[in-house]
């Protein structure tokens, strides 16, 4: 995500740090490269401009904090634009009504269907009743890959196979609704493979009938400038109030984007990662600008540990850690709950300094030995796991055999595993003793969570 505009920023910023004062000259060498950066990475040549001139009055005109760079107090002013240009703040969903609609729409191939799942889901965790209708009467397996999405999530799917009237379906739909007591319905509509009139006017239609309190534009964000064409056409129908930006995990240069919010005057809502249905996040200005500066964002990091880890077992398993009790059987619960956040890229990627981790490190290798290691500990007896002393060279030859590797590699696995338990035991009379004398080991409490 943003992978070529992020790393030119980091080179700018590289230089901006060594900066001893702030000058017209050197500010304007940054700003021409931050500006080409921002052009490359397909942002609206306009706003790429009206976001230079507003950071060089900011540089210029503010007086340096004496315990702040120069260099570094530039680098803040080019954050805060950016936060402001992405919307300032999280713009969440409005719902109001009942039941309450929201209407999906966007262009052939944007990924509305898949979308309008996400959203399903999210609203779902929210305590409310989603209905997903299935409004695409055009594309042939729209109903299907929406019913199937439903089954998935646990949502009722409203189809209608063989009706080409959008309307006739709204209002059954609507019927529905109230007979299974939901009380927000995802509407998923046809797309074109560019804009057209009578697309339009069957979105403009169908709005009026359903009177949604959201009307989301879905965005591939990979169509750069692009998108913020088709978004201002779309506007000027149906009057949107926000837009879903998807696709984000490709090769998406982030230009729509950082245009939208300027060109089109309304807020990016959500933001798709993946292809899971769970690759799905409310788009934070902040965390945003954060990601592309090369500043992480361990606060999203945060809430997927807290959405996909136990932390009642994460607690249990740091108590065991702190007295030396630690098995193979909490190892594999450890290896088992890392899988659960997702591909170690992403994860790195979040945080500070990640995206050039990244490129020092093969985390596809990472991976693979995190499923080798897993293998070889599921090779085991339960009675192994929780006793290791009863690993004796037969049994480990048994367990290389059962898990398909090495006995060396079983070997790696138990040094590995007795060199962490020995740091946990390490650590824990550390903290007794530092307790003794009235302090705490910095991080120690972070153990296992």
């Amino acid at each position: 995500m943003f992978d070529s505009l992020s790393g030119k920023l980091q080179n700018v910023f590289r230089n901006l740090r060594g900066l001893g004062k702030i000058s017209d000259a050197n500010v304007a060498d940054a700003l021409r490269d931050v500006r080409l950066a921002l052009l490359e990475a397909d942002v609206h040549f306009k706003v790429a401009k009206d976001f230079i001139e507003k950071v060089k009055t900011q540089a210029l005109g503010q007086e340096v904090i004496q315990s702040v760079q120069p260099g570094q107090q530039i680098i803040k002013v080019i954050h805060d634009e950016l936060v402001n240009l992405l919307g300032g703040e999280n713009a969440g969903l409005q719902l109001s009504g009942n039941p309450a609609c929201i209407l999906m729409c966007g262009l052939h191939g944007s990924g509305k269907t898949t979308s309008s799942a996400k959203l399903a889901r999210l609203i779902l965790k929210q305590g409310r009743q989603p209905l997903l209708v299935a409004a695409d009467v055009y594309r042939p397996a729209a109903m299907d890959q929406l019913a199937v999405l439903g089954e998935k999530l646990g949502v009722p799917v409203f189809t209608k196979p063989g009706e080409t009237d959008v309307l006739v379906i709204a209002r059954e739909a609507l019927e529905v609704a109230r007979t299974k007591n939901c009380n927000t319905l995802v509407f998923d509509t046809a797309g074109r493979l560019q804009i057209d009139e009578p697309l339009l006017q069957e979105l403009v239609r169908l709005r009026d009938l359903i009177r949604p309190c959201e009307i989301l534009l879905v965005l591939d964000a990979a169509t750069g400038q692009e998108a913020v064409h088709v978004a201002t056409h779309f506007d000027q129908a149906l009057g949107v109030t926000g837009a879903i930006l998807t696709k984000l995990d490709g090769d998406a240069r982030g230009g729509s984007a950082l245009s939208f919010r300027s060109v089109v005057g309304k807020p990016i809502k959500f933001m798709g990662t993946g292809e899971k249905l769970e690759d799905f996040e409310p788009f934070h200005p902040e965390r945003m600008a954060q990601r592309i500066l090369g500043m992480g964002d361990v606060v999203t990091l945060v809430e997927k540990a807290a959405e996909k880890i136990d932390m009642d077992e994460a607690a249990r398993l740091e108590e065991k850690m702190r007295k030396g009790q630690f098995t193979l059987q909490d190892f594999l619960d450890q290896l088992r709950a890392m899988k659960r956040l997702g591909p170690l890229e992403d994860l790195v990627s979040l945080l500070p300094n990640g995206d050039q981790l990244i490129k020092g490190a093969d985390l596809k290798q990472g991976e693979r030995e995190f499923r080798r290691m897993e293998g070889i500990v599921c090779a085991m007896t339960p009675k192994e796991r929780n006793n290791p002393a009863l690993l004796n060279a037969k049994r480990r030859q048994r367990i290389a055999k059962g898990s398909g590797v090495s006995v060396t590699e079983v070997n790696n696995v138990l040094r590995r595993f007795d060199e962490m338990r020995d740091m946990m035991r390490k650590f824990s009379k550390m903290q007794k003793m530092f307790g003794k004398m009235g302090g705490k080991i910095p991080g120690m409490g972070m153990l296992g969570r």
